[in-house]
């Protein structure tokens, strides 16, 4: 039976800054809207709304991780994995309890999602929410996951990016923004980045099991160079929001940041050096949407 530190270690907690990122990002630019409009915001609306996609958000980053681990694990993806710690693949928890910790965290976040939509009055965002949950169970769950297809990134920068953000912001102010937009995109490159450090550090074991992610189909090469654009890309995204809104500068202030993961991956680094690359894109991602928050409520 697996242990409490064990489920937090399937968990993947070095991804979970994919979850909080969008709703941080999604909540800034809300705010601005709100005082760009109104000159005034209500927390009492703010707040209990970006808690709900905070919810959404992390049910379901824990449950698509707990659904690769069971959906690779039966598959044999993961018996010779580098990477962190899989449940499945291990041995350490059976594949069926595994795949009731997913389904229970999917559901758990499709609650969330329901009474945010209940709340915001937003009934149309039904169908976005069931399409998230199918995405995240869909990965590399079914008899074709669009992960092994190398449609992984593109589904991750769509639901943690431009679905995230935007809807965060959307549920709070009733308004389409462009800079929640801007934000959305800027923050699924990231989320991308993450997934891409995790896919070219298993680009050797993903070829032998015949998982064909975009990371094995770019090859080592051209897969650094797109985790290299995918993390300096979101700087150069916020000059028009920090034109029009200097305090948003802050964001630069997570440049450095980007430096040793980049420098990693563009130095040809393998296995398990790319662990701590991982943890780092993650740093990158929740540093960055933190301090576009702060820039943005300024």
């Amino acid at each position: 039976m697996a242990s409490w530190s064990q489920w937090v270690q399937g968990a993947r907690p070095r991804t979970l800054p994919a979850a909080l990122a969008p709703v941080a990002a999604g909540t800034g630019a809300a705010v601005w809207q709100l005082e760009s409009l109104t000159g005034a915001v209500d927390w009492g609306l703010v707040i209990p709304r970006a808690l709900l996609a905070l919810g959404v958000s992390f049910s379901l980053q824990v449950g698509v991780n707990y659904a690769n681990d069971y959906s690779d694990g039966i598959r044999g993806t993961d018996d010779d994995r580098v990477g962190p710690f899989r449940l499945t693949g291990s041995g350490a928890a059976s594949p069926a309890t595994v795949k009731r910790a997913a389904i229970a965290s999917l559901a758990l976040g499709g609650l969330f999602g329901l009474v945010l939509i209940a709340v915001a009055q937003m009934w149309w965002a039904l169908v976005i929410g069931a399409a998230a949950i199918a995405a995240a169970w869909f990965y590399t769950g079914g008899k074709k996951p669009y992960g092994y297809l190398g449609l992984g990134e593109v589904f991750v920068f769509l639901f943690f990016g431009l679905v995230a953000v935007n809807g965060t912001a959307y549920a709070i102010t009733k308004q389409p923004t462009w800079v929640a937009l801007l934000g959305s995109i800027a923050i699924g490159l990231l989320a991308v980045a993450l997934m891409l450090t995790n896919n070219l550090r298993d680009i050797p074991t993903d070829e032998i099991a015949g998982k064909r992610t975009l990371a094995v189909r770019l090859g080592q090469r051209g897969t650094r160079w797109l985790y290299t654009a995918t993390v300096l890309a979101p700087f150069v995204l916020m000059v028009p929001v920090i034109i029009e809104h200097r305090p948003a500068a802050l964001v630069l202030l997570a440049l450095p940041l980007a430096i040793p993961p980049v420098r990693a991956v563009l130095g040809d680094a393998r296995g398990r050096d790319l662990i701590p690359v991982l943890g780092a894109t993650g740093r990158l991602e929740l540093v960055y949407s933190l301090l576009l928050l702060i820039g943005l409520i300024l």
